[in-house]
C-alpha cells in the first residue's frame, strides 16, 4: 500500500499483526473494528524525529500522545492529549483549565507506562484507561490520517483521525497546542 504518509514503511492491517500492538490497543481495535494499519520499526528509532528522518514519514503527519496530570487539593486527574509532532502543548494554560486543576504537568513516565499498559515512546490514545478524556488537537483532527504509537516501541500505527475521534471520551479541542516556531 504505497502512500507518502507511510514513507518507506511496509504497512498491514493492525489486527493481522497482533504482536506489533500493546494488548490494550489490540483489544480496543478488535472490539471496535476500527480502521488502523501497523508497521514494524527499529525500536531505537521510535522517537518521532528519528522515525520521520529514517523512514520518510512526514513530521507534520505524525502525532504524539502525551499523558498529562492535573492536581487540585491533592486530587489528581489525567488526560491524554494528541498533538502533531510539529506542535507543542499548552500544559499551563488550556490543559490546566480543562483539567480544573491548580497545577498541570506531564505525567511521570513510570506512571504513564503503568497506567496505560504501554511502552514509553509508544503510548497512544487507543486503549488508555476508560475514565481518561482523550483530547485531540484541532490540527490533528484536521488531518485525514496520522502516524501514532502502537503501544510498543517496535511499531507505529497509521490511523484515520475519525478512528481517534470515535474513541470513548475523545474530543476535538482547538488550540490545545501551538506550532513550534
Amino acid at each position: 500500500m504505497p502512500h507518502p504518509l507511510y514513507g518507506t514503511l511496509d504497512v498491514a492491517p493492525a489486527l493481522d499483526k497482533p504482536g506489533l500492538l500493546a494488548p490494550s490497543t489490540r483489544a480496543v481495535l478488535a472490539d471496535t473494528g476500527a480502521e488502523a494499519l501497523v508497521a514494524e520499526i527499529d525500536p531505537t528509532l521510535a522517537d518521532t524525529e528519528q522515525l520521520c528522518a529514517h523512514y520518510g514519514v512526514p513530521l507534520d503527519a505524525s502525532a504524539n500522545a502525551v499523558v498529562v496530570r492535573g492536581t487540585r487539593a491533592g486530587v489528581e486527574s489525567h488526560a491524554v492529549c494528541l498533538v502533531l509532532a510539529t506542535h507543542r502543548l499548552d500544559v499551563n494554560g488550556l490543559i490546566r483549565r480543562r483539567l480544573k486543576a491548580r497545577k498541570a504537568s506531564f505525567a511521570p513516565m513510570d506512571f504513564a507506562v503503568e497506567a496505560t499498559g504501554m511502552e514509553y515512546g509508544g503510548i497512544n490514545p487507543i486503549g488508555v484507561p476508560d475514565d481518561w478524556p482523550v483530547w485531540v488537537d484541532g490540527a490533528v483532527a484536521d488531518s485525514d490520517w496520522v502516524c501514532i504509537g502502537s503501544g510498543v516501541r517496535h511499531s507505529k500505527l497509521f490511523v484515520p483521525t475519525s478512528t481517534l475521534l470515535a474513541l470513548p471520551h475523545a474530543e476535538r479541542i482547538d488550540d490545545l497546542a501551538r506550532p513550534v516556531a
